[in-house]
């Protein structure tokens, strides 16, 4: 156990940590030349298209440093603010953490989240000045950056390039001197943490664990604690490039376990495995349930799809334990689910996914966040979506999510900014200079406000340079009402949404005006109107596609023309009663885009 190190790589996204990690495998030995290609432990074409990290993915490299062979085991985190859930997994699972800053953009808010969450959990934390070759690096200004923030000395700060390589033998001593070895007793019961879980069609369900306590042979009888099924260790190993089948696995170290299981239900994340002779005496804490911010429903476009669908996101939410879904039906889109998700990319993401991996086409719905209903009885009702909302008359007040936002910017951007917060109903708490070009806000928002165009404003109003990072303060009181869209009278309930007051007419009006271009013309009017209960507050007509049936009276009496054109109208109210206004998929997503 003295020759292992356990240790993740945390930053801000964009500040190099993928690279950084490809260089750390190349200079191991652990990637060939043959295998070597940007972005390794990016195995999802999606990752590799956007430049993200989506997963954490855990490694184990070889290093001989000093006359000792040491067992270096990475995981790589993601750097968005959706996806801050992986990395807390990720740490819980280490010793050490590679602070990872960019030398040209410096210290930004999911950097500072990020560090919390390591010391918080007592990590010891070396930081790394990354893109130390660009001609644009700071070097000096961001080191004293990170010693305002770390306190740490200045000698500690490591310098390096992943592009060329600069500095990656300096990290890897570090790694070794600076990140102690993990402690545990090999003699003790088995004690295992589950910090991730893939699907396999041939294999089953494939989880991978820290073992913290004891060792774990192949063909073991183990017991998972918090689901309490019992499974033979089929096979188990270390992660390297490929999964490498190992007879024993002990303290320490980080591996996986195969043992047919093929119900996702039976493996959570944060989950201990221990054996079933002799158990542990309780389960590894410190792992907390994740807390969906963002619901959406998730729809096949055809019903006989649904069973199909539940497999897929079943599927997904064992490689993505932030994901929650439960059955919900529309009266506009049949059966489909009510999923939570961390935050819109995390929505665009997932949405993306079952159509890639699973070749599953689906209608979602407008995301809203999870509000708490106060009835005159003085009960809590939580609703996740609008039509679960009771009565007006049972209604005492309405409380929304509320969130304290960190926003770090460079002074000339500040005026739009704050602007751009008060709009979405924020209030300035704070305001401090880091350095005489970074400035911090600190402002309480409702999280409601930022699901939809906060983010992308904020990036376009600060040319990128903002970078946002948030966490929820609790539930205040507020003006919310409910807004349904009518289409001739019948309201489309997928639709509907929960709104402040003084924002409702101006929002019903634009997508009243934004559904009137994307709604195909019939042969009779459709009226689309926005309602708050009884009132209509905004209404656009799409007119009917007509024949011309006077074309054939040529002069004449003008009571034959007006004979005619009453016999149409009777024939399009009729028709109007029966017909059914299809709504097409980007209707769905037109609240999404209302300021394109």
């Amino acid at each position: 156990m003295e020759n292992i190190r356990n240790f993740c790589i945390i930053a801000h996204i964009d500040h190099g940590k993928s690279t950084l990690a490809d260089r750390l495998l190349e200079y191991t030995g652990t990637v060939n030349e043959r295998d070597a290609q940007a972005q390794v432990l990016d195995d999802m074409d999606i990752e590799r298209e956007r430049g993200i990290t989506i997963k954490s993915h855990a490694i184990q490299m070889d290093y001989h440093f000093q006359k000792k062979d040491y067992v270096l085991n990475l995981i790589d985190t993601p750097g968005h603010v959706d996806f801050s859930y992986e990395v807390s997994r990720s740490i819980a699972a280490c010793e050490g953490a590679l602070l990872v800053v960019d030398a040209t953009q410096g210290i930004q808010a999911q950097t500072i989240s990020n560090l919390y969450l390591a010391i918080e959990h007592d990590l010891e934390i070396i930081p790394v000045l990354n893109k130390i070759d660009l001609d644009n690096a700071m070097p000096e200004e961001v080191k004293d950056q990170i010693i305002d923030m770390l306190g740490c000395d200045y000698e500690e700060i490591l310098e390096a390039s992943g592009k060329t390589g600069y500095g990656i033998e300096n990290i890897l001593e570090a790694i070794v001197n600076r990140v102690p070895a993990p402690k545990g007793d090999t003699n003790a019961p088995l004690q295992a943490l589950i910090f991730d879980s893939v699907f396999n069609p041939f294999r089953g369900i494939i989880a991978y664990f820290r073992i913290f306590n004891g060792e774990l042979k192949k063909g073991d009888h183990v017991k998972f604690v918090n689901t309490g099924k019992e499974y033979n260790a089929d096979e188990i190993g270390v992660l390297r490039l490929k999964q490498e089948p190992r007879n024993t696995i002990s303290a320490g170290n980080v591996g996986y376990i195969i043992s047919g299981i093929k119900v996702s239900k039976e493996v959570k994340v944060g989950d201990t495995i221990t054996h079933v002779e002799n158990p542990c005496d309780k389960a590894i804490e410190g792992f907390e349930d994740v807390k969906p911010m963002v619901f959406a429903g998730i729809y096949p476009i055809d019903t006989d799809d649904y069973e199909e669908l539940r497999a897929a996101i079943e599927k997904l939410q064992l490689n993505d334990a932030s994901l929650t879904f439960e059955p919900e039906s529309s009266l506009a889109l049949g059966f489909g689910f009510r999923c939570g998700f961390l935050g819109l990319l995390h929505m665009e993401i997932i949405q993306e996914r079952l159509e890639r991996e699973f070749n599953m086409s689906v209608i979602t719905t407008m995301p809203n966040v999870s509000y708490r209903v106060v009835t005159n009885k003085k009960e809590i009702v939580e609703v996740h979506n609008p039509s679960g909302l009771p009565e007006q008359k049972y209604i005492d007040h309405i409380e929304e999510p509320f969130i304290k936002a960190q926003i770090i910017t460079q002074p000339q951007y500040i005026g739009p900014i704050i602007k751009l917060c008060l709009e979405k109903r924020g209030e300035l708490k704070n305001q401090v200079y880091l350095t005489q070009t970074r400035i911090e806000l600190t402002v309480d928002m409702p999280l409601g406000e930022i699901v939809f165009d906060f983010y992308d404003k904020l990036k376009s109003i600060s040319k990128g340079y903002a970078s946002f990072d948030y966490h929820i303060m609790g539930y205040r009181p507020a003006k919310l009402v409910k807004m349904d869209i009518l289409l001739n009278g019948e309201p489309v309930d997928a639709l509907s949404t929960l709104i402040h007051q003084d924002n409702a007419y101006s929002f019903g009006r634009r997508i009243c005006v934004k559904l009137k271009d994307l709604i195909p013309r019939q042969q009779y009017d459709i009226a689309i109107q926005a309602a708050i209960g009884a009132k209509i507050i905004a209404r656009e007509t799409i007119k009917a596609v007509r024949k011309d049936v006077t074309a054939k009276c040529y002069g004449g009496d003008i009571s034959r023309k007006r004979k005619l054109l009453e016999k149409q109208k009777k024939g399009k109210k009729r028709m109007r009663q029966v017909g059914n206004v299809e709504v097409p998929q980007q209707a769905f997503l037109v609240v999404l885009k209302l300021n394109d």
